[in-house]
């Protein structure tokens, strides 16, 4: 077996390995080690790699190849949830509660042992957020938190890293509305790194990791809208689904 790189735990600013070098099993697996710090974490995402370990392991730096990425304009709308969306029977925010949404993802879940968002984790994206690069959905249902997700943004990329639902279909309509914020932005895409059924089901188009790095380069060429972010306020996502309907989009 190839040895993996280590990045010494005060590392903050060294290159990555090229991505090309990343394991086929585990696939995508680059780097072992290194400081969880907001200068290390920028590097990964403008690099193509993101963290992702549990909490009995050390930092684990990763770059699949296929890379799964849900183009704004081809998300994937089922009937069931443009009816919820007409319903109106929630209110959504952004960056108005991160702390909240990424404690939430946390949260042990249903058929999962633990959670790869560890303190130490959560920790560091909340110092990406203070810097203005990390960023929350938030879904309320009166003053409850229903659902969110929350990422990181830099350039015309968004990088979503984890959702929750504590009522039906509360992350999708997170999503959605994301999704349509980004598009009016003119966001080139969002990455959801690993495929899953739910995100193909979503719309979710596995590219190869050569193809994503080029999509990168070029969503870095644009300026970073820096946070706290909000919702434009004439935003009507359920007008966006159908006009993106009617272009024939997926």
């Amino acid at each position: 077996m190839p040895r993996i790189p280590w990045i010494a735990p005060d590392d903050h600013v060294s290159p990555f390995p090229d991505v090309e070098t990343a394991l086929r099993e585990p696939n995508g697996l680059l780097a072992i080690g290194g400081p969880l710090s907001a200068q290390r974490l920028e590097r990964a995402y403008r690099s193509g790699i993101f963290p992702w370990f549990s909490e009995d392991q050390p930092v684990l730096w990763w770059s699949p190849d296929p890379r799964l990425l849900i183009y704004p304009r081809a998300l994937r709308i089922s009937r069931s949830l443009r009816k919820r969306l007409r319903h109106r029977d929630y209110r959504l925010t952004m960056d108005q509660r991160f702390h909240g949404v990424i404690e939430a993802c946390a949260a042990p879940r249903q058929s999962q042992h633990g959670t790869w968002i560890t303190p130490e984790m959560m920790a560091a994206y909340l110092e990406l957020h203070r810097r203005g690069i990390a960023h929350s959905i938030e879904v309320w249902q009166d003053d409850a938190l229903a659902g969110g997700l929350y990422g990181v943004s830099l350039g015309a990329a968004f990088f979503g890293e984890s959702m929750f639902s504590r009522a039906t279909d509360a992350s999708k309509i997170a999503l959605v509305w994301l999704a349509t914020q980004l598009d009016a932005w003119s966001f080139d895409f969002i990455d959801c790194q690993m495929p899953t059924p739910h995100l193909t089901a979503l719309g979710g188009v596995e590219i190869s990791r050569r193809r994503f790095i080029r999509a990168l380069d070029s969503a870095l060429a644009y300026p970073t809208h820096l946070g706290p972010w909000a919702f434009s306020a004439r935003l009507d996502p359920l007008a966006w689904v159908n006009r993106t309907l009617a272009e024939g989009k997926p």
